[in-house]
């Protein structure tokens, strides 16, 4: 007999699903990944077919944060896995006011 957390692990393997939770962890997790001075400016919203999109506050933190793309990735490749989050998505608020 397996453990609980491997059995699951094995399964959503097989169900082809292990991405799509690390994904949607990496929205979770997104503030602890990037620390304060970033995360009070952007928000993980979404993932999707490997990409993470952050709605971004402002055009110099969009600007900003593409020249920091690749280390954000290798940092949630450290933290969720290699091969979960492949991209990232930065995007400006849709529809609301900026914070």
């Amino acid at each position: 007999m397996q453990p609980l957390d491997v059995a699951l692990t094995e399964t959503l393997r097989r169900l082809g699903l292990e991405r799509g939770i690390a994904g949607w962890r990496a929205v979770e997790e997104w503030p602890a990944v990037v620390g304060p001075r970033i995360a009070r400016r952007t928000r993980a919203v979404e993932f999707r077919d490997g990409t993470l999109v952050v709605e971004v506050e402002g055009s110099a933190w969009l600007h900003e944060l593409g020249f920091l793309k690749r280390e954000l990735l290798e940092q949630l490749a450290r933290r969720l896995g290699p091969r979960h989050v492949v991209d990232l998505r930065f995007v400006m608020p849709r529809g609301r006011s900026q914070r």
